[in-house]
């Protein structure tokens, strides 16, 4: 659908229209960065309508509504593994039921972890791998030519079916945050209804500056929609694009969603010394190791420039199961980073993945010990706990579907067992809507783990959540929390966590917030 011209010579953008299904309760909903990012790299080229169903109770109303007002040259719909799938699901049916010629492109973390189940749905014509972008220009142009399939077969970084055939097309190179203009927030409508109380501010923004990472740890989705590679604007850019967030919309705070915010020196400086004058108190992702090898005055630029809570991947409680998850770190580097943000007076947040491959239970023991001993070195710090889950690698059109060739795994559920390297994965949408599967791609579940050992698990985590009682529950007061820490104080102190019923109870009357369930 190309531009058009009206009576009165005036040019007439093709409509594209952008939605994100529901995943999440209202009051935990933030700015849909990846589809202003996609309106951004259209600007000019096409008219965009964002309808955000985290905030729309009725959206596949609204897109029934907008389709029946002007046909859109594509419904781009994206979709993260997880509780987002169905929601995709039933909003994509609808469209397709309703006006059967508009073409439904998915793009996101789901399609390109997993680009031969999405195109196993009769709705969903096109996904995009990785960053979308640049791949939607040139699918606004495709679906506006007259012959589809050689349109489509010259554009990089899509997959899509030509009749029974799914063609996966050539990578598409990354490109620069910074190419792309300013987010344009004004299609959001209210802006500030996005900007959440946190334990940060009042109205915490979202923002994300570089993209990718050039880790490849083992259990990450990010390796597999960047491919190992990380790319960073310019420090001035991050502060002028915050600025914006500040002084038009009334941000007071902000959450950074880049994958490794920090994970090396020299772009840290650049970015403390670019944020320190914005005045706005941030949380970040960050490598262990980066922030265990800097220098005090590093450190003091971090601390002046905003950063109040850090989010660490430290995984395991050993060398060796770190280097099975190709993670790059150490143990002393997580200790470390530790005890710097307990100087600095940051929060740090840390993730550990259990059940992982060549891991037993002896190990997760290791790993709740450790936790104790963080505990003791940092006692504000966060603890968040997942399970393993195997992300296959991107799709390329020269390879194969890693996750499509996994052999079955029958889990014994007697009895602990390694994690396997390979899973028999859901080859349609609505599998992965099941459960069983939002629960594994959420790393909520391992079912290659003992009931004994999982429930070992989710009675740590109860007692370790009720003693020291997150921060970032900005709803519960005071006294709640006090009451919840001292409930559990003495299965903390004594190492008892086995059936904390008592917990249970106070938890359903005193419900604290679960931040690997919920985030900032």
């Amino acid at each position: 659908m190309d531009a058009v011209e009206d009576g009165d010579g005036a040019v007439t953008l093709p409509l594209v229209l952008l939605v994100n299904p529901r995943v999440v309760r209202r009051r935990n909903a933030r700015l849909p960065l990846s589809l202003l990012t996609l309106a951004a790299g259209l600007e000019g080229k096409a008219r965009v309508r964002i309808v955000d169903g985290n905030f729309d109770d009725d959206a596949r109303a609204t897109v029934l509504a907008a389709l029946a007002a002007e046909r859109p040259a594509l419904l781009g719909v994206t979709v993260m593994p997880g509780p987002q799938v169905a929601p995709a699901i039933a909003l994509s049916k609808a469209v397709r039921e309703r006006a059967p010629g508009v073409p439904i492109v998915w793009g996101g973390y789901f399609p390109t972890l997993y680009p031969d189940a999405a195109l196993a749905a009769p709705y969903v014509d096109v996904v995009v791998r990785g960053p979308g972008e640049a791949a939607l220009v040139d699918l606004v142009r495709a679906f506006g030519s007259g012959d589809r399939a050689p349109a489509l077969a010259g554009i990089e970084g899509i997959s899509w079916k030509d009749g029974d055939h799914v063609v996966h097309g050539a990578e598409r190179p990354l490109r620069p945050p910074d190419v792309l203009p300013p987010l344009p927030y004004e299609l959001l409508g209210d802006v500030p209804r996005f900007l959440q109380p946190t334990v940060l501010g009042q109205r915490t923004a979202v923002h994300q500056a570089a993209i990718g990472c050039r880790h490849r740890c083992s259990f990450c989705g990010v390796v597999s929609m960047f491919d190992g590679k990380t790319l960073v604007p310019p420090a001035e850019r991050v502060a002028r694009d915050l600025l914006v967030l500040k002084e038009r919309h009334g941000a007071d705070a902000v959450q950074f969603y880049d994958h490794n915010f920090f994970d090396r020196e020299e772009t840290t400086v650049a970015l403390a010394e670019a944020l320190a004058p914005v005045g706005l108190p941030y949380w970040c992702y960050a490598r262990t190791d980066a922030l265990a090898r800097f220098p005090a005055r590093t450190w003091e630029l971090v601390r002046r420039s905003g950063l109040r809570m850090v989010f660490m991947g430290a995984e395991a409680a050993s060398d060796e199961a770190l280097r099975r998850m190709h993670k790059g770190a150490r143990v002393e580097e997580t200790l470390e980073a530790t005890r710097r943000c307990r100087e600095a007076g940051i929060v740090p947040e840390l993730s550990f993945v259990l059940g992982g491959p060549g891991g037993d239970e002896a190990e997760i023991e290791t790993t709740l010990r450790f936790i104790r001993k963080l505990k003791a070195i940092h006692p504000a710090c966060e603890v968040i706990l997942y399970f393993w889950t195997p992300t296959p690698r991107r799709r390329r059109a020269e390879g194969p579907d890693l996750a499509a060739e996994a052999p079955a795994h029958e889990p014994d559920p007697g009895k602990a067992r390694a994690a396997p390297d390979r899973l028999d994965l859901p080859a349609t949408p609505e599998e992965w809507a099941e459960p069983e599967w939002v629960d594994f791609v959420c790393h909520r579940n391992a079912p290659w783990l003992s009931p004994r050992m999982r429930r070992r698990i989710d009675d740590f985590a109860t007692v370790l959540g009720c003693r020291f009682p997150t921060v970032q529950d900005v709803r519960l007061p005071r006294w709640g929390k006090a009451v919840l820490s001292a409930a559990a104080s003495w299965r903390w102190a004594a190492g008892a966590y086995g059936r904390p019923a008592e917990l249970h109870a106070l938890r359903r009357v005193l419900p604290l917030k679960r931040p690997e369930a919920e985030g900032l």
